[in-house]
């Protein structure tokens, strides 16, 4: 992660103060800070690889539409942390490798401050049939600089065949009673090996947002409406206590320290796990499993009731140094509409932006959780909004990986990312 000095922080606050203040809403050309959209020809389509197997078939449909303006999906490692920096080389070499980026949602600023990515004509798009707090992933400094193409909010999947026949009434809504719940169903003999929880612990982006999800949780926060970091509180230190707390006596398996997203699938849908926290693009997979109708979803748990997640999903955005601009828009107008998030809903459990997606009977009677998902991204807490995003993910990474692996306590460790967190966000 690269350390940015003050004055390039400065210029790049300037620069952007310069796009609100001159940018047109529309994206037309020939404003100040507005890019000219223009050239027709092949693009290409980088995000992280496409563990469902739904973007290709996507990507033919626009391919046969369009022969002289074909799209190639470049497909880059499943770890976000690997994506982001590959992303991050394209733009500083100013390629013209990659055209439209798939980001995930808290890298907008970054990409948007250092000019990486381009700012987009606002009136193209339908924002104002989207999720309100997924439509302000991708705006920057007043301007919009990407278009959601899905929604992430973290949920509970807990096995309901176990509860049930272990007299637990329901999933739980506080830490507390997932760990009692979890006793109960571990004396029945199916389930002496199981372990009880387990979310992404690995030292990589997925441990930032399962941090964030349990300091607000608890009451706490990273960094306020501001971007000024407030972690060092008896809130967070609770939060944070939960996971160490959880690695110590077990109800985190010890293995979960290497878990990234499709670790904990595998392990739940394998039965080891009673209780896993990951987004909605499980519930699909799961019900090719041998868990099949033997599960749900719920919110997270929280401290004191239903906790709150980290808000996730992916934006599309421009490249700045890439061609085929004018192609590119219409790209992103066909990967974002509201019958293409349908699909992805339909065949991959991605979240779409739409509204009224969460609304439908008939997809609600097919898709059983969409209720609690909504209720997740509404209720869910951004990561931190900040242009150095990446150093500030760095040093939650290094801190929380620290804690979980015993070698500091939640104390020390929040008292440290306070000063690191500090430093980073002022520079």
């Amino acid at each position: 992660m690269t350390t940015r000095t003050t004055s390039r922080a400065a210029a790049l606050t300037a620069a952007g103060l310069l796009l609100t203040a001159c940018g047109s809403s529309d994206g037309s050309s020939g404003q100040a800070g507005t890019p000219s959209f223009e050239g027709r020809g092949p693009i290409t389509y980088v995000a992280g690889k496409d563990t469902t197997g739904t973007v290709q078939p996507m990507l033919d449909r626009w391919n046969a539409a369009h022969p002289k303006e074909k799209v190639t999906f470049i497909q880059l490692p499943t770890d976000a942390d690997a994506q982001r920096q590959q992303m991050i080389q394209n733009a500083e070499t100013k390629s013209d490798a990659y055209t439209v980026l798939s980001l995930d949602v808290v890298w907008t600023s970054e990409f948007a401050a250092h000019q990486w990515i381009d700012r987009l004509p606002e009136k193209r798009y339908p924002l104002g049939k989207m999720l309100k707090p997924v439509v302000e992933t991708s705006r920057y400094r007043g301007g919009l600089y990407a278009v959601p193409s899905s929604s992430d909010g973290g949920m509970l999947y807990y096995r309901t065949d176990l509860l049930k026949k272990a007299g637990v009434a329901g999933p739980p809504t506080t830490w507390a009673q997932m760990t009692a719940a979890c006793a109960k169903v571990k004396k029945l003999p199916e389930a002496k090996d199981m372990s009880c929880y387990a979310g992404q612990f690995q030292k990589y982006e997925g441990l930032t947002v399962n941090f964030a999800e349990a300091v607000n949780s608890a009451g706490g926060t990273v960094t306020d409406a501001a971007g000024k970091p407030d972690v060092d509180t008896p809130e967070a230190r609770k939060g944070l206590d939960f996971l160490s707390r959880s690695f110590q006596d077990g109800t985190i398996p010890k293995k979960a320290i290497t878990y990234q997203e499709e670790d904990g699938r595998q392990a739940f849908q394998s039965g080891r796990l009673v209780f896993l926290r990951n987004w909605p693009y499980v519930y699909s997979l799961a019900q090719k499993s041998g868990i099949k109708g033997k599960f749900a979803v719920a919110p997270l748990p929280g401290l004191n009731g239903p906790g709150s997640s980290s808000l996730g999903g992916h934006n599309m955005a421009v490249s700045s140094s890439a061609k085929n601009k004018a192609t590119a828009l219409d790209f992103i107008e066909f990967m974002t509409s509201e019958k293409n998030t349908r699909t992805l809903l339909e065949d991959a459990s991605l979240a779409p932006p739409y509204a009224s997606l969460y609304d439908d009977r008939a997809l609600i009677g097919q898709y059983p959780y969409l209720p609690v998902l909504k209720e997740s991204i509404v209720r869910a807490v951004p990561r931190p909004r900040v242009v150095p995003y990446g150093d500030v993910t760095a040093a939650i990474q290094q801190e929380a990986y620290a804690v979980l692996n015993g070698d500091k306590s939640s104390a020390q460790a929040l008292r440290d990312l306070q000063k690191a967190l500090g430093k980073a966000v002022a520079q």
